[in-house]
């Protein structure tokens, strides 16, 4: 017999009152989230304290959680789904993923083996196929779907370490690196963040990476890219974090391909300019490299929890991932567990495969193409304004500043305060700049214009409060 929780939690299941509640909450959310703060109030982020208290010692009330999400976490929450959102390269959500999503979290289903989930190995299969002719990659590159381009990264960077000292006659899984023969890591100066955490993770050392100098885009300079060997790993960039520049792929690709050094490409947002053809001039040549990490979630607008490792070369993918075990049935058809660190996970791909079966080939190449467009936009009307723009927009990001980096800190603090708009700042060349990522499908030419006039508006007080101090 059923005991009381159970009891409690089928019936729940069973009257679906619950549900229907967040699914009432959550339209409400989607209506008005154009027109909502883009970040949070000072209150609201207040009433997040209500969230602090001990454990509850007994069970609760499934309503009275909802409604708690929904009182003081929503409006806490920022509007990354609207059109004026442009902080972090944070996409926003295609609403027929986000439907897909929300039927596979009533799967809830766990995609570690083929027999574990058969739909889910089948659309990371169409998903990875999919994938090969948007970004145009050679047949035999396989993908494995993570949590985001951090661990893409990662397996990425771990496939090229099995496969280098593999040749070199050192079996890293057995013997790991004491007396392993030395691998190069070579990187621009501009490498992202997550490059680094994943070269200190697999035990290369910081230290030990061979720096390469880049131009005033962030792009590495070919000529001044050193000797490259079988040994070497070397990490180009598809899409710089604050200018949005691409490394010239293409002649820097065939050097390390003569040398049989493996090439791994960072493309977190900027790999889908591979699937536009009037940007796919910025990724000529990529298909020359051996591994790829992409995000979904960025440019795409793939709900979150979206990355994606791409490789050429699918045993050193699967064996630095490799996992075992006697009760580990793998089958003749796709297990997913092989191609990613974990074992357990989401079914990610089905939101993936929705979004990419929602939008198509031209639909992929107008939402690639329209960020680039507003990206556009927003530099020559800021332009016009006075304001600097400090980078060529080859793609999506825009570098902004003003006469000062006093007034360019207070004049995004005061952007940031008024609710209209959202963007970081950065340090460009030792300049303060405010970085703008055009990121989300919802953004129109008329939210460009809006966010442009609360631009004006707070560089107009930042002026007044410098000038009072």
């Amino acid at each position: 017999m059923p005991n009381d929780l159970q009891k409690k939690m089928f019936r729940e299941m069973e009257q679906k009152a619950i549900f229907r509640q967040a699914q009432e909450w959550a339209f409400d959310y989607a209506d008005g989230v154009q027109e909502r703060n883009v970040f949070p109030t000072p209150e609201a982020i207040a009433d997040l304290e209500r969230f602090v208290e001990e454990l509850p010692p007994s069970t609760g009330n499934a309503e009275a959680i909802i409604k708690q999400l929904q009182q003081y976490g929503s409006p806490a929450s920022v509007a990354q789904t609207g059109g004026r959102y442009f902080g972090f390269v944070n996409g926003g959500v295609i609403p027929a993923a986000l439907a897909a999503r929300w039927l596979s979290d009533f799967w809830d289903q766990n995609t570690a083996l083929y027999v574990i989930s058969p739909i889910a190995a089948k659309l990371e299969e169409v998903s990875e196929a999919w994938l090969r002719e948007l970004f145009g990659l050679p047949e035999n590159t396989v993908a494995g779907f993570v949590s985001g381009s951090s661990l893409a990264i990662f397996c990425g960077l771990a496939a090229a370490r099995y496969r280098i000292l593999q040749n070199l006659g050192w079996d890293i899984n057995k013997k790991g690196f004491s007396g392993a023969p030395r691998v190069r890591v070579v990187a621009g100066r501009q490498a992202h963040g997550t490059v680094v955490k994943a070269i200190a993770l697999l035990g290369f050392g910081i230290d030990n990476i061979e720096w390469v100098d880049v131009d005033d885009q962030g792009r590495i300079i070919p000529s001044a890219v050193p000797e490259l060997d079988a040994g070497t790993l070397l990490i180009l960039q598809a899409g710089n974090v604050s200018s949005g520049a691409f490394d010239p792929f293409d002649a820097i690709c065939e050097k390390a391909n003569k040398a049989r050094a493996w090439v791994h490409i960072d493309g977190a947002f900027g790999l889908w300019a591979a699937a536009s053809k009037r940007l796919e001039h910025l990724t000529k040549g990529m298909a020359k490299a051996d591994s790829f990490s992409v995000d979904g979630h960025k440019t795409l607008n793939a709900p979150y929890d979206s990355g994606i490792v791409l490789c050429r070369d699918k045993e050193a993918l699967t064996h630095a991932l490799h996992a075992s075990g006697s009760y580990i049935a793998y089958s003749e058809n796709r297990d997913g567990m092989l191609y990613t660190p974990e074992m357990s996970r989401r079914a990610r791909a089905v939101e993936l495969w929705a979004a990419l079966k929602y939008l198509g080939q031209e639909g992929v190449d107008a939402l690639v193409y329209g960020l680039h467009q507003r990206a556009v936009q927003v530099a020559r009307e800021l332009a016009a304004e006075g304001f600097q723009i400090l980078n060529d927009v080859v793609f999506n990001q825009v570098l902004v500043a003003c006469d000062s980096d006093a007034i360019t800190a207070e004049t995004m603090r005061h952007m940031q305060a008024s609710g209209e708009c959202w963007a970081g700042g950065a340090n460009w060349q030792g300049k303060t700049v405010i970085r703008i990522s055009v990121c989300s499908w919802a953004t129109t030419e008329a939210d460009i214009t809006r966010s442009v006039r609360a631009f004006v508006a707070a560089r107009e007080k930042a002026v007044h409060d410098l000038r009072r101090a």
